[in-house]
């Protein structure tokens, strides 16, 4: 039971708390109570925690990687650094080694491709982006320089809880932004408020006003109208599953995003001005290429035409543009998609990076297709990460993409070698 509460506790309120629920869990580990976790040699450096949307607090987060097998584990929040330092304490306290970041969406809007559909499903000219490897030093002036985007996207959040309680005017629901939504974020700590928090507002407030089980389904169905798959019916009907709620915001992310979406534009910096930023902070850019989808290699994302008509104009411009990195996801695409990226990134001088989306109870924290073959290399370019991250948090200059590094290190291989070596050394 000690046990139980102990792993609920590293999602408690406090930081304070959840670190000392972590150090009292780990020492049960080390003492023999609990078998200690084996190490599979497995990365993940794209972890969402509960400073944008995840039933993970950072603290947690580390731990559930740690347990699952993995050897490095790295946050990745939307529009925020807010749980960064938590997440290096915790992994700390649990020797794990870890690296830090953050994913924002940007405007490609004054660019060649700014009527394009790029990697986000839901607008044109805009994009889905990283900032990995950040220097501890930098996390403050992150956080500053993302501050006036995140209330920005307050504002249109706003206008989205407006479209949604139109929407449900019938129900006898009713969302209210400040009392409903808010309390489901880290907002208060500089935490981000996303979509997924308004729909998991009203996941909350369905399942109060229904219970779960069969009235949800029939709430679904004559409310709003969706048909339901027998996955999701069977879900719905699914009474002891702990995250109920997050299987229900699947539903309706699937179904009502379209319906209540509002374009973002105030909260996403332009391109040039996110990377000329991220470049200050010493951190590492990244363009995350999303792919079309056709048949879901991971069965959950509807058909979609993305970034693969115009990958070969887009990659030397994101190039051109100063991004040191291209990520992308081995799980999410196939094969021949993956490999004319890897060879546009090779022939472009990108550093590859990648990590498995972790927002969901359901995701795993482990992706055994990081093992094979093609994206073997996946695994140094994470040491890599953690490398840069060290040596720059000593001295920005040291950075992996400083003029200083380059002029020692001219080609990426000659960088990645160096900085893997740099990451795997415990001193």
């Amino acid at each position: 039971m000690r046990t139980e509460e102990l792993i609920n506790g590293l999602n408690a309120p406090t930081k304070e708390e959840r670190l000392a629920n972590l150090k009292e869990l780990v020492a049960l580990h080390k003492s023999g109570v609990l078998p200690m976790p084996k190490d599979g040699g497995y990365v993940n450096s794209h972890i969402h925690t509960t400073y944008s949307f995840s039933p993970y607090s950072p603290t947690k987060a580390v731990y559930m990687a740690w347990v699952n097998g993995l050897t490095t584990a790295g946050i990745v929040d939307h529009d925020s650094v807010g749980g960064c330092r938590e997440f290096v304490e915790a992994g700390k306290i649990i020797g794990m080694i870890t690296t830090i970041g953050m994913e924002c969406r940007v405007s490609f809007k004054n660019t060649p491709f700014g009527d394009r559909r790029l990697n986000n499903p839901d607008q044109n000219a805009c994009a889905y982006v990283l900032a990995h490897g950040i220097p501890h030093q930098s996390i403050d002036k992150v956080a500053e320089f993302m501050k006036p985007y995140r209330l920005a996207r307050n504002e249109r959040n706003k206008k989205m809880i407006d479209n949604i309680n139109q929407l449900i005017q019938s129900s006898g629901i009713t969302l209210d932004f400040e009392k409903d939504i808010v309390p489901l974020s880290n907002w208060e700590e500089g935490g981000s408020v996303t979509e997924r928090h308004l729909l998991y507002g009203l996941a909350i407030k369905i399942v109060e006003l229904c219970g779960k089980g069969q009235k949800v389904v029939d709430f679904l169905t004559d409310k709003f109208g969706l048909e339901l798959s027998d996955k999701q019916i069977k879900q719905m009907l699914d009474l002891e599953y702990s995250h109920y709620e997050y299987d229900l915001l699947g539903i309706l992310k699937g179904s009502l995003v379209e319906k209540i979406y509002i374009d973002a534009t105030d909260e996403c910096p332009d391109v040039k001005d996110f990377l000329a930023a991220v470049k200050e902070f010493g951190a590492v850019s990244a363009y995350a290429y999303l792919g079309d989808v056709g048949d879901s290699v991971t069965g959950d994302k509807k058909a979609q035409k993305f970034e693969d008509d115009f990958l070969d104009d887009l990659i030397p411009y994101v190039k051109e543009l100063g991004f040191n990195s291209v990520a992308y996801m081995p799980s999410r695409n196939t094969l021949p998609q993956l490999e004319r990226l890897m060879k546009l990134c090779e022939e472009n001088d990108l550093f590859q990076i990648s990590g498995e989306d972790i927002n969901s109870p359901r995701q795993a924290f482990v992706n055994d297709k990081i093992k094979e073959e093609p994206f073997q290399h996946l695994i140094t370019a994470t040491w890599t990460l953690i490398g840069h991250e060290k040596e720059a948090t000593k001295d920005i200059e040291q950075g992996m993409f400083t003029e200083t590094t380059i002029k020692k290190y001219p080609g990426i291989g000659e960088r990645i070698a160096y900085f893997s070596a740099c990451g795997k050394n415990k001193e």
